[in-house]
Protein backbone atom coordinates (compact mmCIF):
# COMPACT_ATOMS: atom_id res chain seq x y z
CA UNK A 1 0.00 0.00 0.00
CA UNK A 2 2.84 2.40 0.91
CA UNK A 3 4.59 1.54 -2.35
CA UNK A 4 1.41 2.15 -4.37
CA UNK A 5 0.87 5.49 -2.67
CA UNK A 6 4.48 6.45 -3.40
CA UNK A 7 4.02 5.53 -7.05
CA UNK A 8 0.90 7.71 -7.25
CA UNK A 9 2.73 10.65 -5.71
CA UNK A 10 5.61 10.17 -8.15
CA UNK A 11 3.18 10.10 -11.09
CA UNK A 12 1.50 13.27 -9.83
CA UNK A 13 4.87 15.01 -9.52
CA UNK A 14 5.74 13.97 -13.08
CA UNK A 15 2.40 15.31 -14.37
CA UNK A 16 2.95 18.60 -12.55
CA UNK A 17 6.47 18.83 -13.95
CA UNK A 18 5.19 18.14 -17.46
CA UNK A 19 2.49 20.81 -17.13
CA UNK A 20 5.02 23.32 -15.80
CA UNK A 21 7.37 22.53 -18.69
CA UNK A 22 4.57 23.07 -21.22
CA UNK A 23 3.67 26.35 -19.56
CA UNK A 24 7.33 27.37 -19.66
CA UNK A 25 7.49 26.64 -23.40
CA UNK A 26 4.40 28.76 -24.04
CA UNK A 27 5.61 31.46 -21.69
CA UNK A 28 9.00 31.63 -23.38
CA UNK A 29 7.39 31.92 -26.78
CA UNK A 30 5.03 34.66 -25.62
CA UNK A 31 8.08 36.52 -24.29
CA UNK A 32 10.05 36.07 -27.54
CA UNK A 33 7.20 37.22 -29.79
CA UNK A 34 6.30 40.11 -27.50
CA UNK A 35 9.88 41.42 -27.55
CA UNK A 36 10.03 41.11 -31.33
CA UNK A 37 6.97 43.36 -31.46
CA UNK A 38 8.70 45.78 -29.07
CA UNK A 39 5.80 45.45 -26.64
CA UNK A 40 6.11 45.63 -22.87
CA UNK A 41 4.12 43.26 -20.66
CA UNK A 42 1.88 46.20 -19.76
CA UNK A 43 1.24 47.08 -23.43
CA UNK A 44 0.37 43.49 -24.28
CA UNK A 45 -1.90 43.26 -21.25
CA UNK A 46 -3.70 46.45 -22.31
CA UNK A 47 -4.51 44.98 -25.72
CA UNK A 48 -5.82 41.81 -24.08
CA UNK A 49 -7.76 43.74 -21.42
CA UNK A 50 -6.06 41.86 -18.60
CA UNK A 51 -3.55 42.80 -15.92
CA UNK A 52 0.22 42.95 -16.56
CA UNK A 53 0.58 40.50 -13.66
CA UNK A 54 -1.32 37.87 -15.68
CA UNK A 55 1.11 38.24 -18.59
CA UNK A 56 4.01 37.95 -16.18
CA UNK A 57 2.62 34.68 -14.78
CA UNK A 58 2.28 33.23 -18.29
CA UNK A 59 5.86 34.15 -19.17
CA UNK A 60 7.16 32.63 -15.93
CA UNK A 61 5.17 29.45 -16.55
CA UNK A 62 3.00 29.94 -13.47
CA UNK A 63 -0.27 29.87 -15.41
CA UNK A 64 -1.59 29.34 -18.90
CA UNK A 65 -3.91 31.52 -21.08
CA UNK A 66 -7.23 30.00 -22.12
CA UNK A 67 -7.85 29.04 -25.75
CA UNK A 68 -9.77 32.26 -26.55
CA UNK A 69 -6.88 34.34 -25.21
CA UNK A 70 -4.34 32.21 -27.10
CA UNK A 71 -6.20 33.02 -30.33
CA UNK A 72 -6.10 36.72 -29.50
CA UNK A 73 -2.40 36.45 -28.60
CA UNK A 74 -1.66 34.91 -31.98
CA UNK A 75 -3.45 37.79 -33.72
CA UNK A 76 -1.68 40.50 -31.72
CA UNK A 77 1.78 38.94 -31.95
CA UNK A 78 1.42 37.99 -35.62
CA UNK A 79 2.11 34.30 -35.14
CA UNK A 80 0.42 31.05 -36.07
CA UNK A 81 -1.30 29.10 -33.30
CA UNK A 82 1.20 26.31 -33.86
CA UNK A 83 3.90 28.70 -32.66
CA UNK A 84 2.75 28.08 -29.09
CA UNK A 85 3.12 24.29 -29.42
CA UNK A 86 6.18 22.59 -27.96
CA UNK A 87 6.54 20.53 -31.13
CA UNK A 88 7.42 23.51 -33.29
CA UNK A 89 10.67 25.49 -33.52
CA UNK A 90 10.80 28.57 -31.30
CA UNK A 91 10.89 31.10 -34.11
CA UNK A 92 8.33 33.88 -34.10
CA UNK A 93 6.97 35.23 -37.32
CA UNK A 94 5.85 38.38 -35.60
CA UNK A 95 6.44 41.68 -37.36
CA UNK A 96 8.54 44.31 -35.65
CA UNK A 97 7.59 47.93 -35.64
CA UNK A 98 10.56 48.61 -37.90
CA UNK A 99 9.21 46.12 -40.43
CA UNK A 100 5.66 47.24 -41.29
CA UNK A 101 3.29 44.38 -41.99
CA UNK A 102 1.47 45.89 -44.94
CA UNK A 103 1.82 43.81 -48.02
CA UNK A 104 0.33 44.35 -51.40
CA UNK A 105 -1.62 41.22 -52.19
CA UNK A 106 -2.69 40.97 -55.81
CA UNK A 107 -6.29 39.92 -56.28
CA UNK A 108 -5.18 38.41 -59.53
CA UNK A 109 -2.14 38.44 -61.77
CA UNK A 110 -1.14 41.88 -62.96
CA UNK A 111 -0.78 42.60 -66.63
CA UNK A 112 -0.23 45.48 -69.00
CA UNK A 113 -3.89 46.47 -68.69
CA UNK A 114 -3.07 48.04 -65.36
CA UNK A 115 -4.58 45.70 -62.76
CA UNK A 116 -4.02 47.31 -59.38
CA UNK A 117 -2.49 45.65 -56.37
CA UNK A 118 -4.54 45.83 -53.20
CA UNK A 119 -3.18 46.45 -49.74
CA UNK A 120 -3.65 43.76 -47.10
CA UNK A 121 -3.17 45.42 -43.71
CA UNK A 122 -4.53 42.62 -41.54
CA UNK A 123 -2.68 41.75 -38.33
CA UNK A 124 -0.55 44.86 -38.54
CA UNK A 125 0.84 47.05 -35.80
CA UNK A 126 0.72 50.71 -36.84
CA UNK A 127 1.89 53.80 -34.98
CA UNK A 128 1.99 57.41 -36.24
CA UNK A 129 1.29 56.34 -39.83
CA UNK A 130 -0.48 58.50 -42.41
CA UNK A 131 -2.82 56.41 -44.59
CA UNK A 132 -4.96 59.33 -45.73
CA UNK A 133 -6.74 58.68 -49.01
CA UNK A 134 -6.55 54.90 -48.58
CA UNK A 135 -9.26 52.85 -50.27
CA UNK A 136 -10.42 49.34 -51.18
CA UNK A 137 -9.44 47.75 -47.84
CA UNK A 138 -12.79 46.10 -47.12
CA UNK A 139 -11.92 42.84 -45.32
CA UNK A 140 -8.15 43.36 -45.34
CA UNK A 141 -7.77 45.26 -42.13
CA UNK A 142 -8.73 42.78 -39.39
CA UNK A 143 -6.93 42.13 -36.11
CA UNK A 144 -4.76 45.23 -36.43
CA UNK A 145 -3.59 47.68 -33.81
CA UNK A 146 -3.43 51.37 -34.72
CA UNK A 147 -2.33 54.34 -32.65
CA UNK A 148 -2.13 57.98 -33.77
CA UNK A 149 -2.74 57.02 -37.39
CA UNK A 150 -4.41 59.17 -40.07
CA UNK A 151 -7.07 57.95 -42.49
CA UNK A 152 -8.35 61.40 -43.47
CA UNK A 153 -10.68 61.44 -46.47
CA UNK A 154 -10.33 57.71 -47.06
CA UNK A 155 -12.80 55.48 -48.87
CA UNK A 156 -13.35 52.79 -46.26
CA UNK A 157 -16.84 51.80 -47.36
CA UNK A 158 -17.62 48.16 -46.70
CA UNK A 159 -14.70 47.96 -44.27
CA UNK A 160 -14.59 45.03 -41.84
CA UNK A 161 -12.91 45.76 -38.53
CA UNK A 162 -12.75 42.60 -36.42
CA UNK A 163 -10.75 42.44 -33.21
CA UNK A 164 -9.10 45.77 -33.98
CA UNK A 165 -7.77 48.40 -31.61
CA UNK A 166 -7.88 52.00 -32.86
CA UNK A 167 -6.46 54.54 -30.46
CA UNK A 168 -6.36 58.29 -31.22
CA UNK A 169 -6.74 57.82 -34.98
CA UNK A 170 -8.09 60.49 -37.34
CA UNK A 171 -10.71 59.28 -39.85
CA UNK A 172 -12.32 62.68 -40.42
CA UNK A 173 -14.17 63.08 -43.69
CA UNK A 174 -13.91 59.38 -44.52
CA UNK A 175 -16.57 57.15 -46.04
CA UNK A 176 -17.32 54.23 -43.73
CA UNK A 177 -20.74 53.47 -45.15
CA UNK A 178 -21.69 49.82 -44.89
CA UNK A 179 -18.72 49.14 -42.62
CA UNK A 180 -18.85 46.45 -39.94
CA UNK A 181 -17.02 46.92 -36.66
CA UNK A 182 -17.05 43.80 -34.48
CA UNK A 183 -15.22 42.97 -31.27
CA UNK A 184 -13.12 46.11 -31.59
CA UNK A 185 -12.04 49.02 -29.43
CA UNK A 186 -12.29 52.58 -30.67
CA UNK A 187 -10.71 55.03 -28.25
CA UNK A 188 -10.29 58.80 -28.74
CA UNK A 189 -10.77 58.47 -32.49
CA UNK A 190 -11.82 61.42 -34.68
CA UNK A 191 -14.79 60.58 -36.92
CA UNK A 192 -15.93 64.13 -37.68
CA UNK A 193 -17.88 64.49 -40.88
CA UNK A 194 -17.73 60.75 -41.57
CA UNK A 195 -20.38 58.89 -43.50
CA UNK A 196 -21.47 55.93 -41.39
CA UNK A 197 -24.54 55.12 -43.45
CA UNK A 198 -25.62 51.56 -42.68
CA UNK A 199 -22.57 50.91 -40.49
CA UNK A 200 -22.83 48.09 -37.94
CA UNK A 201 -21.08 48.25 -34.57
CA UNK A 202 -21.33 45.05 -32.52
CA UNK A 203 -19.71 43.80 -29.32
CA UNK A 204 -17.34 46.75 -29.42
CA UNK A 205 -16.23 49.55 -27.16
CA UNK A 206 -16.52 53.10 -28.52
CA UNK A 207 -15.35 55.74 -26.07
CA UNK A 208 -14.08 59.32 -26.10
CA UNK A 209 -14.60 59.51 -29.86
CA UNK A 210 -15.60 62.65 -31.78
CA UNK A 211 -18.52 62.08 -34.15
CA UNK A 212 -19.32 65.75 -34.74
CA UNK A 213 -21.18 66.15 -38.03
CA UNK A 214 -21.18 62.41 -38.70
CA UNK A 215 -23.99 60.84 -40.71
CA UNK A 216 -25.25 57.76 -38.84
CA UNK A 217 -28.27 57.15 -41.06
CA UNK A 218 -29.28 53.49 -40.83
CA UNK A 219 -26.39 52.66 -38.48
CA UNK A 220 -26.72 49.98 -35.77
CA UNK A 221 -24.96 49.90 -32.41
CA UNK A 222 -25.58 46.52 -30.78
CA UNK A 223 -24.08 45.02 -27.65
CA UNK A 224 -21.59 47.87 -27.34
CA UNK A 225 -20.17 50.18 -24.76
CA UNK A 226 -20.75 53.72 -26.02
CA UNK A 227 -19.54 56.40 -23.63
CA UNK A 228 -18.04 59.87 -23.36
CA UNK A 229 -18.47 60.44 -27.07
CA UNK A 230 -19.11 63.80 -28.73
CA UNK A 231 -22.05 63.77 -31.17
CA UNK A 232 -22.69 67.39 -32.16
CA UNK A 233 -24.70 68.26 -35.28
CA UNK A 234 -24.79 64.58 -36.14
CA UNK A 235 -27.52 62.96 -38.21
CA UNK A 236 -29.30 60.02 -36.60
CA UNK A 237 -32.01 58.68 -38.91
CA UNK A 238 -33.20 55.09 -38.61
CA UNK A 239 -30.29 54.62 -36.21
CA UNK A 240 -30.61 51.75 -33.72
CA UNK A 241 -29.00 51.36 -30.29
CA UNK A 242 -29.71 47.84 -29.03
CA UNK A 243 -28.56 46.08 -25.84
CA UNK A 244 -25.86 48.70 -25.34
CA UNK A 245 -24.50 50.82 -22.53
CA UNK A 246 -24.61 54.53 -23.38
CA UNK A 247 -23.02 56.80 -20.82
CA UNK A 248 -21.74 60.36 -20.36
CA UNK A 249 -22.75 61.28 -23.90
CA UNK A 250 -24.42 64.39 -25.36
CA UNK A 251 -26.62 64.05 -28.45
CA UNK A 252 -26.99 67.28 -30.39
CA UNK A 253 -28.57 67.10 -33.83
CA UNK A 254 -31.27 65.23 -35.69
CA UNK A 255 -32.83 62.15 -34.07
CA UNK A 256 -35.48 60.74 -36.38
CA UNK A 257 -37.04 57.27 -36.69
CA UNK A 258 -34.47 55.94 -34.21
CA UNK A 259 -34.69 53.32 -31.47
CA UNK A 260 -33.08 52.86 -28.07
CA UNK A 261 -34.00 49.28 -27.21
CA UNK A 262 -32.95 47.59 -23.96
CA UNK A 263 -30.11 50.05 -23.41
CA UNK A 264 -28.59 51.28 -20.16
CA UNK A 265 -28.68 55.07 -20.51
CA UNK A 266 -26.57 56.78 -17.86
CA UNK A 267 -25.92 60.53 -17.79
CA UNK A 268 -27.11 60.92 -21.37
CA UNK A 269 -28.11 64.41 -22.50
CA UNK A 270 -30.13 65.51 -25.52
CA UNK A 271 -29.39 69.16 -26.21
CA UNK A 272 -30.95 71.39 -28.88
CA UNK A 273 -32.31 68.21 -30.40
CA UNK A 274 -35.49 67.49 -32.30
CA UNK A 275 -36.64 63.92 -31.66
CA UNK A 276 -39.30 62.47 -33.94
CA UNK A 277 -40.83 59.02 -34.12
CA UNK A 278 -38.09 57.74 -31.80
CA UNK A 279 -38.68 54.61 -29.75
CA UNK A 280 -37.37 54.25 -26.19
CA UNK A 281 -37.75 50.87 -24.50
CA UNK A 282 -35.24 50.75 -21.67
CA UNK A 283 -35.27 49.67 -18.07
CA UNK A 284 -35.09 53.25 -16.87
CA UNK A 285 -34.96 56.67 -18.49
CA UNK A 286 -34.48 58.55 -15.24
CA UNK A 287 -30.86 59.43 -16.03
CA UNK A 288 -31.73 61.27 -19.24
CA UNK A 289 -31.46 65.05 -19.42
CA UNK A 290 -33.15 67.26 -22.02
CA UNK A 291 -32.08 70.81 -22.80
CA UNK A 292 -34.11 72.89 -25.28
CA UNK A 293 -35.49 69.84 -27.07
CA UNK A 294 -38.57 69.31 -29.19
CA UNK A 295 -40.45 66.06 -29.72
CA UNK A 296 -43.51 64.81 -31.49
CA UNK A 297 -46.33 63.29 -29.45
CA UNK A 298 -45.37 59.61 -29.89
CA UNK A 299 -41.75 60.15 -28.83
CA UNK A 300 -42.96 62.15 -25.82
CA UNK A 301 -45.20 59.27 -24.74
CA UNK A 302 -42.34 56.76 -24.99
CA UNK A 303 -40.23 59.01 -22.77
CA UNK A 304 -43.07 59.59 -20.35
CA UNK A 305 -43.79 55.86 -19.95
CA UNK A 306 -40.13 55.37 -19.07
CA UNK A 307 -40.45 57.99 -16.33
CA UNK A 308 -37.96 60.33 -17.97
CA UNK A 309 -37.62 63.84 -16.58
CA UNK A 310 -39.26 65.80 -19.38
CA UNK A 311 -38.14 69.19 -18.18
CA UNK A 312 -36.64 70.89 -21.20
CA UNK A 313 -38.91 69.06 -23.67
CA UNK A 314 -41.52 70.81 -25.79
CA UNK A 315 -44.14 68.80 -27.65
CA UNK A 316 -44.70 70.27 -31.10
CA UNK A 317 -47.37 68.94 -33.40
CA UNK A 318 -46.13 68.50 -36.94
CA UNK A 319 -42.55 68.64 -35.70
CA UNK A 320 -41.44 66.13 -38.38
CA UNK A 321 -42.47 68.48 -41.14
CA UNK A 322 -40.83 71.49 -39.49
CA UNK A 323 -37.63 69.51 -38.82
CA UNK A 324 -37.44 68.46 -42.47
Amino acid sequence: MVKAKGQLNLAARKNNATTHMENNIIGTRITDARKKMNLSQAQLAERLFISPQAVGKWERGESYPDIVTVNRLAEILGVDLNYFSGNFPSTATALTSEEPGAKRAADGPTDKQGDKLRWDMSRGNWVDADFSGLKDLQEKFGSSNMKNCKFIGSDLSGLLLKNNNMDSCDLSGSDLSGSRIHGSNLLKDVLTGCSLNGAEFSDSNISNCNLTGADLTGATVKGCGFEQNTILNAVLKRTSFINSYIGDTVFDGTVEDCQFDNCDLTRVTFRNTTLTNTFFKCRSLKKLTFIDCKTDRITYEFLKSGKADLTGVEVVEGVRESAG
